[in-house]
């Protein structure tokens, strides 16, 4: 399949630049990001967090988040139509989630969160459903070995197994499981699959790993462009059988696997729809975009009148058409890809349209 498009994406395609012309000016928050603390209990190879954030840096008090939820956000919103999510870090390393939890869920906040399970006892979930919570997403990242040579910890793939158990009995509970595919998981990306169904696995998201933070430095990490094909074929495949509903993250453009790789043409949410508050207080789009994009910082500016006015980065991508963008084809609907796979000059690290073998 490559990169040719049948006469249904192409209609779907075009229709859907016109619905993300009318994101990008109306630019509807639905999402926020808290990333809450850049504590962690693992040091996981592909780590990509900003390496120009300090990692000392204390949690974010909940009170300076809740000032700016209070104050800037919740008088321009609907809560129930807000999604806050929870990040790090490792969210579980805070011993106040659950008052966190309880706090947003009383504003009419739904809120998730994203672990790596190693802290998710049967107790300390069933606190955090008490206290609210809405989804939960766990890090799963292959079998043992393919876990272990990621996530650097003997001790983590049973306790995300154990997590990832625990979170696919709640049917109440909105869940998936996200997935880093490296090369060495490819050859077993089915049994895998069959494994996480045999968990109750039902939602499943499948990431490659870009070249920022550590896996810059680690090649093994990387999929090269028949893999990345392959792995574009398998998650096809698995959504035309059905069991399990799989769907790549919102990186980049997918030319012919555009609506079969995932359900929804490719847009980048980041500064459109989703914003994020970082540790130290900056406000950018998801928290996947590092620093080079802030767009300010909740101790000196109002995060609504940084919503509304600023962003023009994120919803003007103009910036961003050239070098092989600029005579690109496709640049009306992919736009440069996602804004977290752009240095900090401005250049694209990644362009997952090009790594697609025809």
């Amino acid at each position: 399949m490559g990169k040719r498009l049948s006469v249904r994406q192409w209609l779907v395609l075009k229709l859907f630049k016109r619905l993300h012309k009318i994101h990008q000016k109306e630019h509807t928050l639905d999402t926020l990001f808290w990333e809450c603390t850049l504590r962690c209990n693992l040091q996981c190879r592909h780590c990509g967090s900003d390496c120009r954030v300090d990692t000392t840096l204390s949690d974010m008090p909940a009170k300076d988040f809740f000032r700016v939820l209070d104050n800037e956000i919740t008088p321009n919103v609907n809560p129930n139509k807000v999604l806050v999510i929870l990040s790090g870090g490792e969210v579980l390393v805070r011993k106040d989630l659950e008052e966190i939890g309880i706090n947003l869920y009383r504003r009419g906040y739904p809120w998730g969160m994203v672990t790596n399970g190693m802290a998710l006892t049967r107790r300390r979930l069933d606190s955090l459903i008490r206290a609210g919570l809405h989804s939960i997403t766990v890090s799963l990242d292959g079998f043992e070995e393919h876990h272990f040579h990621i996530r650097q910890n003997r001790e983590s793939f049973a306790r995300a197994v154990e997590a990832v158990r625990m979170i696919s009995a709640d049917k109440e509970l909105a869940s998936d499981v996200v997935t880093c595919v490296t090369p060495a998981l490819l050859p077993r990306l089915g049994e895998f699959k069959e494994f996480l169904y045999s968990l109750g696995v039902r939602h499943w998201r499948v990431f490659t790993i870009f070249p920022v933070g550590r896996a810059a430095q680690d090649s093994s990490l990387q999929l090269n462009n028949e893999e990345f094909t392959y792995l574009m074929q398998f998650i096809d495949d698995s959504c035309r059988e059905g069991r399990i509903s799989v769907s790549y993250g919102c990186e980049g453009f997918l030319g012919g696997y555009e609506l079969k790789a995932r359900k929804s043409p490719f847009e980048c949410h980041a500064g459109l729809s989703v914003a994020s508050i970082r540790v130290n207080g900056d406000i950018s789009g998801c928290t996947s975009v590092r620093a080079n994009f802030t767009q300010g910082n909740i101790y000196r500016d109002n995060f609504w009148d940084v919503w509304q006015n600023r962003f023009q980065k994120f919803r003007n991508r103009d910036w961003a058409r050239k070098g092989k963008c600029a005579k690109c084809k496709m640049w009306q609907y992919c736009e440069g890809n996602g804004m977290h796979l752009y240095d900090d000059e401005g250049n694209l690290l990644v362009c997952h349209y090009e790594r697609l073998v025809r």
